[in-house]
């Protein structure tokens, strides 16, 4: 003993003093490997592992309230390993998972399960982001290859009770329905003893006035006992296991109420059934579990629907491919698994089929569907040249198609992308409720106490049906789960509307936006200008300028550098060393000339002398000039979108101040802004201007909500206090807002704001219920007016009311 003792003086002063290779691990002895950075802080200095699952093991122990076991233990634990002899960790470490990913998780119940699989992960060396989702039983980790592995992750989740692997869709499909039919048998177990209990105690009530002997009486107890026992053992069962697992960890969870309130009743009966004094509680039991499994059954229900966008999502995208081999009229088709496509392939796309990632037609004319992505009912028309996403269904005959990019990038792939970031944070509501629930607990639990020795001291035959009453009474879970239950539904909502909330401040703060600023070319308007003239102010008539204009723009993905180049796509010239000014326009040397186009002020400092005519109203501009020279000016009109009135109208109707800021010229700006009906019009602002703008109204108090279409309006979308983009197409890849609108309507923003009012009310009315009963039922409970089985109608009838009242969201 006293050289097992010794060892572990010597293992520990060496981890203090930072162990060299070879020195033991301070949790199982093993040798250290040279250059290992695993460690665990135990009793204030820094102990060095010889692996992460040593690591993750020690400091759940010490997270874990029990520190003490490393002063007092007689030997080393048993090796965690890192996953080096796990053949199922060692896959999980070969599955490219590059820095981040996300994880299902069992048995994630509460606000004090968030609470610890975020800190425990945290705390993992080169962890940088958790972010637990209650409502699809998924995390997201973002990690440091360099410093953490997937398996590590895992293995830090499975020492403190949860079971976890990365997300894979059927796998997580088949454990929520496997799930589903243990709860469903569970349910049915609790509602047969229930009736049964019930059977045979209603005589009993009724018979209060002595003509029921002893004998009959007992008789009655005993088979109400016997009905019980599956009750409890069985159905009650996830209760027990999720306390046990909180209480093994020292992290006490909305389970250990409940089960405590079961085994409390259950053994107070069972005391009085032999005794033959005091009340049995057979039918509050089985009634209270049966309730509670019910609202247990409504939450698991409303967790599978949450996944099921992202499932259709994942769904949509085609697992095969036909790809040509040589002469696409021959049709000579192998079929290929869709993640195998490269740029440049030729795949053919039979009717019915879907797009198996984003490319251009290059044969045939078809209708497609993009109800997927972009929540659009109607089919659309394209022909040969039209860029088609990933996901989209073809609905007509069959089109060859040029991939333009991999299936893993395409418009599908990246939306999915974006649904799964969608889930991944909370909003500052929903961190409010999981602290609160954590600090529920453990307060009930005290309180408990409390009311017991009270009541000993007063009246003590009262004392134990009180306790009962205050533990199987209160409600932490509304706290909890009611409003990740709400977030999930509403962003069902909108993802069927066509509206993506990625970011998890998105619906709480629209909701209180102040100010709604809108882009123009491209949000207001449909994106697509058209070349109305090109009006000569140099020695070039209109046909070389347009040549020479498109030719600048080769590199333009500009609304309006997209409608000149369309207006002349054979110029035959080619423009060297461009290069662009954001935001102001482009310079390129065409046959040794150097030329600028662009805005009237970029091409005024090569051109020299001023703009000479001025432009119509309501058109947007672009110049034309070289050295010394200015050479032409393009007028381009967009039409406005049919239903941008209707949304500023209702923006406005809201209280909301509405304002127009754009990079085209002020009179273009200003004529959409009176056809639409807005008085605060900015127009000829540049993107660092833009940003100001916004600024500048958050300085004087404002929330502002920014809407633009992604093209050069990234700086913007970051800056205000929340922002969407418009979506359509490829430009999924160039978002940097906060939600996006996938289709090419603006009115599901309109839908959004809604929502986002409807959200919050039903957040704040689940969060007032669940204080209100629970500030109303506890004290009732403590104070001996409500009975153990009127104390389980009510938290079981809590719990499903703020469920229920979530799911409200989801309806059209």
């Amino acid at each position: 003993m006293s050289a097992v003792l010794a060892d572990f003086a010597a293992a520990g002063a060496g981890a203090a003093t930072g162990t060299a290779a070879g020195a033991g691990c301070f949790h199982c002895g093993s040798p250290v490997p040279a250059g290992s950075r695993w460690q665990a802080d135990i009793d204030g200095a820094a102990r060095s592992m010889c692996c992460p699952g040593c690591a993750a093991a020690a400091e759940a122990i010490v997270l874990g309230g029990f520190g003490g076991y490393y002063r007092t233990r007689t030997e080393y634990a048993a090796p965690a390993a890192d996953g080096a002899d796990d053949p199922e960790l060692v896959l999980i470490d070969q599955q490219g998972l590059d820095g981040e990913a996300s994880f299902s998780i069992e048995g994630v119940r509460c606000g004090a399960c968030v609470w610890l699989v975020e800190r425990r992960l945290g705390a993992l060396p080169g962890v940088s982001e958790v972010a637990l989702n209650v409502a699809t039983g998924r995390v997201f980790v973002r990690w440091d290859p360099a410093l953490c592995r997937p398996s590590a992750i895992v293995r830090a989740l499975r020492v403190i009770g949860y079971v976890a692997a990365p997300y894979d869709a059927q796998r997580h499909a088949a454990r929520l329905e496997q799930e589903r039919r243990t709860l469903f048998r569970q349910l049915f177990v609790a509602g047969l003893a229930m009736m049964q209990v019930m059977m045979y105690a209603v005589p009993v009530y009724l018979a209060d006035d002595g003509t029921m002997d002893a004998a009959m009486a007992a008789l009655m107890g005993w088979a109400s006992f016997a009905l019980t026992l599956p009750a409890v053992a069985y159905s009650a069962l996830p209760f027990f296991r999720g306390a046990w697992r909180d209480l093994k960890r020292g992290v006490p969870g909305m389970d250990v109420p409940v089960a405590l309130g079961i085994a409390a009743a259950f053994a107070g009966s069972c005391a009085a059934l032999v005794s033959g004094k005091g009340d049995v509680y057979f039918d509050s039991i089985t009634m209270f579990v049966f309730l509670l499994l019910g609202s247990r059954y409504l939450e698991l229900g409303a967790r599978r629907r949450a996944t099921q966008a992202l499932e259709a999502l994942r769904g949509g995208a085609p697992a095969s491919a036909l790809r040509l081999r040589g002469d696409p009229a021959r049709r000579d088709t192998e079929l290929v698994p869709a993640a195998a496509l490269a740029a440049g392939d030729l795949v053919l796309v039979p009717p019915g089929r879907a797009v198996p990632a984003d490319g251009t037609i290059v044969e045939g004319c078809t209708d497609l569907d993009f109800s997927l992505l972009t929540g659009e009912s109607l089919p659309r028309r394209m022909g040969p040249g039209a860029l088609l996403p990933g996901g989209a269904v073809n609905g007509g005959q069959a089109i060859v198609l040029r991939v333009v990019a991999a299936a893993r990038d395409s418009t599908l792939a990246m939306l999915v992308r974006l649904v799964e970031r969608a889930g991944q944070g909370k909003p500052a509501i929903s961190l409010w409720a999981d602290r609160a629930a954590a600090w529920f607990v453990a307060g009930l639990l005290l309180l408990t106490v409390l009311v017991y020795l009270l009541w000993n001291v007063f009246d003590p035959a009262r004392a134990w049906p009180a306790a009962i009453a205050v533990l199987v009474v209160s409600c932490p879970c509304a706290l909890s789960l009611a409003t990740p239950t709400a977030l999930a539904a509403a962003t069902d909502r909108l993802l069927r509307r066509g509206v993506l909330a990625i970011a998890p401040h998105t619906l709480e703060t629209f909701e209180r936006a102040t100010h709604v600023v809108f882009d123009k070319t491209g949000t207001l308007t449909l994106g697509r200008p058209v070349l109305r003239q090109v009006l000569p102010i140099g020695p070039l008539d209109s046909d070389m300028c347009l040549r020479i204009g498109a030719a600048m723009q080769a590199e333009n993905v500009h609304p309006i550098g997209l409608a000149i180049r369309a207006a002349m796509p054979a110029h035959g010239l080619l423009a060297r060393e461009l290069r662009s000014t954001f935001g102001r326009g482009f310079e390129g040397r065409i046959d040794g000339v150097l030329y600028r186009i662009g805005t009237a002020d970029f091409v005024q400092e090569l051109a020299g002398g001023m703009a000479r005519a001025a432009a119509p109203s309501g058109t947007s501009t672009a110049w034309l000039g070289c050295e010394g020279q200015w050479l032409a000016r393009f007028d381009l009109s967009d039409a406005v979108r049919e239903e941008a009135l209707e949304v500023v109208r209702r923006f406005q109707e809201a209280g909301k101040t509405v304002i127009l800021l754009s990079g085209d010229g002020q009179e273009a700006s200003a004529a959409v802004a009176r056809q639409l009906g807005i008085d605060s019009v900015f127009g000829a602002r540049l993107p660092d201007e833009k940003l100001a703008f916004v600024r500048a109204l958050q300085e004087q108090g404002a929330v502002v909500a920014m809407v633009g279409d992604g093209s050069n309006d990234a700086a913007v979308l970051r800056g205000a206090d929340v922002s969407f983009a418009m979506g359509c197409g490829a430009e999924l890849a160039q978002v940097h807002a906060d939600g996006v609108l996938l289709g090419e309507s603006l009115l599901p923003l309109a839908e959004a704001a809604e929502t986002a009012r409807r959200t919050l009310a039903v957040i704040r009315q689940n969060l007032l219920w669940a204080s209100l009963y629970n500030f109303a039922a506890i004290p009732a409970a403590a104070t001996g007016l409500l009975n153990p089985w009127l104390a389980g109608i009510g938290m079981a009838g809590s719990s499903a009311l703020v469920v229920l009242n979530a799911l409200r969201l989801r309806r059209d």
